[in-house]
Order: C-alpha cells, then sequence, then structure tokens
C-alpha cells in the first residue's frame, strides 16, 4: 500500500491514521479527493438537468404562444365531446339514440347500439343510411387518433423541438382537411333520411369546432417555427453536457479537470457570494 499523498510505501499492519512519511491523515486525504471528484461530476450532470428543464419550459410555458398551442391541444380533445351528428332509430319495440361524439360513442358502446350499426348496414330498411352514418363513424375515428397523436407529439416536444412542432403543424392541417370533409357528410347524411319515418336527424357541430381548433393549432405551430423555439441555456452548460459525454466515454480523466471544471464570470460572483456567507455565519457560530 503506498500513501495518496508522497507516494511512500506503508505497510499493510500498519494501522496508523497517519502516513508515517508525510504525516497525512490518510482517510481524509483521499476523502477530500473523492468529494472533489464528486463536485466535478455534480457540476457536469446538474447542467444536463438544466438543459432538459430548459427545454421543457420552452416547449410548454417559453412564451404566449407555447401557452395558446397548450390550450388548443387540450380544446382539441375537448372538442370531441360535442357531437358530430345525433341519430334517433324509432321502430317498433325499439327506440334508441345514436350520438357520434366521444361520450354518446362510450354510451353507445355500452347499450350495444354501436354493434348493432354492422347489422344497419346490411338490412333494406337502413343500408343507404347506414353506410353513410358508417363512413362519419369513420371520419370521427380518424379525427380522434389524429388528436392523439398531436396529444403524444406535444407531450414529447421538448426532445426536438423543431420536429415535434413541424409534425403537429402538418398533422393539424390533415386533421381540419377531415374534420371539413365530416361536416360536410354530416349535412349530406341529413338529406339520405329524407322521407324515412324510422329515422331522424339532429345535426351537430362537433366537427365544425374540431375544424376550428386544428385551424387555430396550425396557425400557432406555423407561427412558432417563424418565431424560432429554440431555449435559452446557462452559458456552458452546452460544453458541460459535450465534456461530461466524454467522461463517461473514458476519454477524459474526471481527476484531471479544474474544479470548478467551467465558470462564466456570473456564476463566479454566485460562487464567492455563498462562501462569504458561509464564512460569516462560521464566524458568527464561533462568536456565540
Amino acid at each position: 500500500m503506498k500513501c495518496p499523498k508522497c507516494g511512500g510505501e506503508i505497510h499493510l499492519f500498519d494501522l496508523r491514521p497517519n502516513c508515517k512519511h508525510c504525516g497525512v491523515n490518510i482517510m481524509y486525504f483521499t476523502q477530500h479527493e473523492g468529494l472533489i471528484r464528486d463536485a466535478k461530476r455534480t457540476e457536469l450532470e446538474s447542467a444536463v438537468a438544466r438543459m432538459v428543464v430548459a427545454r421543457i419550459k420552452a416547449a410548454f410555458i417559453g412564451g404566449k404562444l407555447q401557452i395558446m398551442r397548450m390550450i388548443a391541444v387540450i380544446g382539441a380533445v375537448c372538442v370531441l365531446m360535442i357531437p358530430f351528428i345525433g341519430v334517433h332509430y324509432t321502430l317498433p319495440f325499439f327506440d334508441k339514440k345514436l350520438s357520434i361524439g366521444l361520450i354518446g360513442l362510450i354510451q353507445s358502446f355500452g347499450d350495444g347500439l354501436l354493434l348493432k350499426q354492422f347489422d344497419f348496414v346490411k338490412s333494406t330498411m337502413f343500408s343507404k343510411f347506414a353506410v353513410s352514418e358508417a363512413i362519419i363513424l369513420l371520419l370521427f375515428v380518424v379525427i380522434l387518433l389524429i388528436d392523439l397523436l398531436i396529444f403524444g407529439a406535444f407531450c414529447i416536444g421538448f426532445l426536438n423541438l423543431t420536429k415535434t412542432t413541424k409534425f403537429m403543424k402538418n398533422t393539424s392541417l390533415i386533421g381540419a382537411i377531415i374534420a371539413l370533409i365530416t361536416q360536410i357528410a354530416v349535412f349530406v347524411l341529413k338529406g339520405t333520411v329524407q322521407g324515412n319515418k324510422y329515422v331522424s336527424i339532429n345535426l351537430g357541430f362537433g366537427a365544425l369546432a374540431a375544424f376550428a381548433v386544428f385551424v387555430i393549432m396550425y396557425f400557432i405551430n406555423a407561427a412558432l417555427l417563424k418565431k424560432g423555439i429554440e431555449p435559452t441555456y446557462r452559458e456552458f452548460d452546452p460544453k458541460r453536457k459535450e465534456l461530461l459525454k466524454k467522461v463517461r466515454a473514458g476519454e477524459v480523466d474526471l481527476d484531471s479537470l479544474t474544479l470548478p471544471v467551467f465558470e462564466s464570470e456570473e456564476e463566479r460572483e454566485e460562487r464567492i457570494k455563498a462562501l462569504e456567507e458561509a464564512l460569516k455565519i462560521e464566524e458568527e457560530g464561533k462568536e456565540l
């Protein structure tokens, strides 16, 4: 065994806490080195954490446009609660209402009416009407999937701010087109039941509301791309992140780095101020 400071040989059975050559306390000397190493690693790892937080802030609350986008994403989910169309079936021993909207479809699935739509397509009484209704139902499902894609992209937007914003912009444009087609299909379906005494239609404007939200979301994301949504990092944090990668890869020895590893003028002032306050508290404690 060798002394960590002077390199002098220490016998295995020499249990003295101090080196017989230089007198340094072996345990505390190595502990000090460990604390310095931990401080360097903490500085580098804290930079990575700060960069993630900066990206999250830039994606969600970095400005008015980001906040408006958050409201629009939530609104895109909420408008699915608005009925796209309401259908009332009136038959002997059968009186049911089907509302094509998120709440209505859940209820219709529970009472079995939603599954009966497949039978209606085959029936001679409802075949023409049921096909149109099935198309609207399919379009509603597509809008629902688009909403889920936009919501997912919004949630992971901080991972790549530009790509997810472009994806939300393009997807919302597709959603707006499909929502408009759906609303047109609703009006067409209204005409297919003229003279049918067994079916009545209540027009809904959920598709129109979805169209409006998608259009708003498109322009918000377009404005964000034009403005730029890159986060603001602390001065040396990107360099700290790159250096941490090299340390973990074994390209750079942590012990060879200075402490602090990087330090801006602002960080230096903060460190000196914190040190002065700590010394002041220590002196006050000694006086007591």
